[in-house]
């Protein structure tokens, strides 16, 4: 009978706080944490959670934005003719950038490495809506970077990818994304918003693969 009267420490715990609580908290910084604080001296306990994870940035999810081309980010360009990618940024809106591709095609340029495989190929240019995907929307700086870097390799190893393979380098971390993104199945892009650098950013340096953006 003493055995079975007995409690252990936890078993005591929750039954001297049998109104525990708990309550879920994105976090933010310093604001989340004034807010928190409040919960102290209560029974309620917190957690924290949130959504900067490698995830979130690199799934491909809508936004749902009216005016796509008027924002800055990285994109995909695919030839209409062999269906390889070009992956590539811009800090200007898409619409800038992809005139400038248009223009090095048009005037036999050579400073777009898109418009460069499609003269070297005698391959067909086409129309922004059929051949541009949004990738995701970012401002330029380390994130963009970063982002970019991750879907030229990925690109890569699908032997698909456009951009100068001299730039790539082996990444164990992209290794591990790249077989996620290929189990989930991966299809049209669809553009997801990235407003804050989490620790994607601390991948290593991004070897890009043209001058001109």
């Amino acid at each position: 009978m003493d055995c079975l009267n007995r409690s252990t420490p936890n078993q005591k715990q929750e039954l001297d706080n049998p109104k525990q609580k708990w309550a879920k908290f994105t976090y933010i910084g310093k604001a989340t944490r004034s807010v928190t604080k409040l919960f102290r001296d209560t029974q309620v306990k917190i957690a924290y959670t949130t959504n900067n994870n490698l995830e979130r940035l690199l799934r491909y999810n809508s936004t749902g934005t009216e005016n796509k081309y008027g924002k800055s980010g990285t994109y995909q360009l695919s030839c209409p003719t062999c269906n390889k990618k070009y992956i590539g940024q811009t800090g200007r809106s898409f619409q800038v950038r992809f005139r400038e591709h248009q223009h090095d095609y048009k005037y036999m340029c050579r400073k777009s490495g898109f418009a460069q495989h499609l003269l070297d190929e005698r391959h067909t240019f086409g129309p922004m809506k059929n051949i541009k995907d949004i990738i995701h929307y970012a401002k330029k700086g380390r994130m963009m970077d970063a982002l970019e870097k991750f879907h030229i390799y990925e690109a890569s190893q699908r032997g698909i990818q456009i951009n100068d393979k001299s730039t790539i380098q082996r990444n164990p971390i992209f290794d591990t994304l790249v077989r996620h993104h290929q189990h989930r199945g991966n299809h049209r892009c669809k553009p997801t918003t990235i407003s804050s650098p989490p620790h994607l950013t601390k991948m290593g340096p991004v070897h890009r693969s043209v001058s001109h953006r």
